[in-house]
């Protein structure tokens, strides 16, 4: 895979995927809003992974910063072979009387970041012949839990439409869909997750090693373990309106809870 550029890198599922590339040799291009957590990140895995690592600070709800990481993935001179789009946002409260300007700053980060990296990193790799974007969904995304199972819902979506386009390429698209996974992504958004039984919580390290194995077999959709595959045919075959339903208190999801941007 080459050099690979992580979105919401520094925290969560992120910054687990981009240890996992480190260590299996790939250089890497960080991306977060934080300079001084990048800085650290970094330098601790030029020092134990010895690997290459460049760092681009950018709050990706910002249309100028996200097309520096555009920039970045369509430059010739120094290919990314890997994009992993995986900056998430928490909003933390309900749509319907909720601070608009939050609602499309989530959308910026975890749908048109999604789509403008895609593009830029797509373009460069179908000209080159190889390539691999991973795009990480959600279980949410079969839910019908606030607008953010819809973001994640596109995300899903709008990765097997590109995975069908690149087909024959040389390049895959793979949407990851985990549930709840032990990231701090939750107690950062204010969500207590004592609500949710330990054994529907997944293990970060568990969920990037079968990310990443799905991205190796051309893999379109990865639902990590058992549990939570079931949960998704489930959701499938159930009735919308029964769905809807089990949306349930907006606490469940986040939408009560504060913000937290960049991590999963």
């Amino acid at each position: 895979m080459g050099t690979a550029l992580v979105t919401g890198a520094t925290s969560g599922l992120g910054l687990e995927i981009a240890w996992q590339l480190a260590q299996a040799r790939h250089d890497l291009v960080l991306v977060a809003r934080t300079p001084e957590r990048l800085r650290v990140v970094a330098e601790e895995m030029r020092q134990f992974a010895g690997v290459q690592v460049e760092t681009l600070q950018a709050d990706l709800s910002k249309r100028d910063e996200l097309e520096r990481v555009a920039e970045r993935l369509r430059e010739k001179s120094k290919p990314v072979g890997l994009l992993v789009n995986n900056a998430g946002f928490g909003l933390g409260q309900r749509f319907v009387g909720g601070d608009l300007a939050r609602e499309e700053d989530a959308l910026d980060v975890m749908v048109r970041a999604v789509m403008v990296a895609s593009h830029a990193a797509a373009g460069a790799m179908v000209e080159r012949g190889r390539g691999a974007i991973l795009n990480v969904s959600s279980m949410t995304a079969h839910t019908a839990m606030g607008t953010y199972a819809a973001h994640k819902a596109w995300v899903l979506r709008f990765t097997e439409g590109l995975a069908a386009e690149l087909a024959g390429t040389g390049v895959s698209a793979t949407a990851l869909c985990p549930g709840l996974v032990h990231t701090g992504f939750h107690a950062a958004a204010g969500i207590d997750e004592t609500q949710w039984k330990a054994p529907l919580w997944l293990d970060a390290e568990r969920v990037a090693i079968d990310g990443l194995a799905a991205v190796r077999r051309g893999q379109v959709i990865c639902t990590p373990s058992l549990r939570y595959r079931s949960a998704n045919a489930i959701l499938r075959l159930a009735p919308r309106w029964l769905v809807r339903r089990m949306a349930g208190d907006p606490e469940r999801s986040g939408r009560g809870a504060t913000e937290v941007v960049g991590a999963h």
